[in-house]
């Protein structure tokens, strides 16, 4: 990648840690189409992040959902600004479970403030376990 400046960008290219809510997570960039606004993320379904049914907690989930259309809406936005999540609405398909969950995002629709994203998260054999919708204020970074 070229060398990109702001928050997003110093992550990604090592100048800085991932946020701690990323590293609890166990976010990795699989791959990444900034001008597309499209990611793809791993995540590390935990043991601690399990509910009662032994199955990952839907809260975890929905963050992992916000934890991959944000960094698409960053990228997107070239470094600047960030994408501020104003709405997200989460679909659970099927439940997530411990290992790896791989996460998709794109930035649906850019008008002048907001931006529309998606995600979904699969499991390793690519079945879906939730999809969701965000509506994000662009930002400037200070």
């Amino acid at each position: 990648m070229s060398a990109k400046s702001g928050p997003f960008w110093d992550m990604i290219e090592g100048r800085r840690p991932a946020p701690p809510a990323a590293q609890l997570l166990g976010w990795k960039l699989r791959a990444l189409d900034a001008e597309a606004g499209t990611i793809e993320v791993e995540f590390a379904g935990a043991p601690q992040f399990l509910n009662p049914a032994g199955t990952v907690q839907g809260g975890i989930l929905g963050a992992m959902l916000d934890d991959t259309m944000g960094p698409a809406a960053m990228a997107f936005l070239g470094g600047g600004h960030i994408a501020q999540t104003l709405e997200l609405k989460v679909n659970f398909m099927r439940p997530g479970k411990i290992g790896p969950i791989i996460g998709k995002g794109r930035v649906a629709h850019r008008g002048r403030d907001i931006l529309f994203l998606e995600g979904t998260l699969f499991d390793p054999a690519g079945k879906t376990i939730a999809t969701a919708s965000a509506t994000s204020r662009i930002v400037q970074v200070d």
